[in-house]
């Protein structure tokens, strides 16, 4: 039987607690209904035995501290919520014991912006990671040692994992039940949650805002300058002579202070602009690549698909408000 320990973080998102659980108490169900033995002995860990979440407005019961915890085969990190600082502050202790278990041979397992928590740990240095993307400029100023990728929903590397944003955490609680109990525990499991199996990017979700929390003057006036003229053609020579920069100097800083290239800030700026269109107005696929600035429906496809993972024609039928579309 594999035990599976829940943390519960002071501040932890409720149902990143709850649902793991259920869904793995399923499965011992799912099991015993077809007379298999129960495979996971799931339980809530603290570093107390009551836990506030939500600024105090539940509790939850631990089923255990983690002194009382010998020994485990998967530590699940549930999402935070509130001021991050604080959150790993206070979860400090968990840092030493998930170490220690996974050096014991342990797997552990983030979910959504529980990876800063598992960040915290230094495991993941080097290595691939994924959290929200509302989180991903946070968590790239604060564990740059880590590979943040930035649209996936799961990542497996060393026996550690992570999801992507938001209730994308069950998607990698069925990828664990997969590699547990095999395919057909896993299918039956997202028929009875609901739970979309296949997917694999959380890139259709995210929306660019733009990465300005940084103290790079320039860099925030070249970014400004994007956004505003994104239907022109600006090339990288035009923004350097703009701006009184060397073209290598320019990169250099726009890429340490947004994490992106150049290109690929004005390329995202311009799909930002087309999911908005595509997801409000009755304009077709082509007029909305004119309209953002693209004349080449090839590259705008490729563009558009590699951002968002979908095709401008999948999204605007995904997304769209209206019921009746032009084509």
């Amino acid at each position: 039987m594999k035990h599976i320990s829940i943390l519960v973080p002071k501040g932890a998102i409720l149902g990143s607690v709850e649902g793991p659980r259920q869904v793995l108490t399923e499965v011992n169900k799912i099991l015993k209904n077809n007379g298999h033995p129960a495979l996971f002995n799931v339980q809530l860990v603290g570093l107390t035995r009551e836990i506030p979440v939500y600024n105090g407005m539940y509790k939850v019961t631990a089923d255990a501290v983690i002194s009382e915890v010998p020994r485990t085969d998967l530590i699940i990190i549930p999402a935070l919520d509130g001021d991050m600082i604080n959150n790993l502050e206070n979860s400090k202790p968990f840092i030493p014991w998930i170490i220690d278990h996974y050096k014991a041979g342990a797997e552990v397992a983030s979910l959504c912006i529980g990876a800063f928590l598992l960040a915290s740990t230094g495991l993941i240095d080097g290595k691939k990671c994924a959290t929200h993307w509302m989180a991903a400029n946070d968590f790239r100023k604060m564990f740059p040692a880590v590979n943040l990728v930035e649209d996936k929903i799961i990542t497996d590397e060393h026996g550690i994992y992570s999801s992507g944003g938001a209730f994308s955490y069950l998607n990698l609680i069925l990828y664990l039940i997969e590699k547990y109990c095999g395919r057909q525990v896993a299918v039956f499991c997202s028929k009875a949650f609901q739970i979309d199996i296949q997917r694999d990017s959380q890139s259709p979700f995210t929306v660019f805002r733009g990465q300005k929390d940084h103290e790079d003057l320039s860099i925030k006036q070249a970014q400004e300058y994007i956004e505003q003229n994104f239907t022109e053609r600006i090339t990288v020579d035009q923004l350097a002579s703009m701006f009184s920069l060397g073209r290598r100097n320019l990169e250099r800083r726009f890429k340490k202070a947004t994490s992106n290239t150049v290109v690929e800030y004005i390329q995202r700026v311009k799909i930002e602009a087309a999911k908005m269109s595509l997801e409000s107005s009755r304009e077709n696929v082509n007029e909305v690549m004119y309209n953002v600035g693209y004349t080449d429906p090839k590259a705008f496809r490729i563009t558009f698909k590699r951002i968002t993972g979908l095709s401008p024609v999948q999204y605007r039928n995904k997304y769209n408000r209206e019921t009746e579309m032009v084509s």
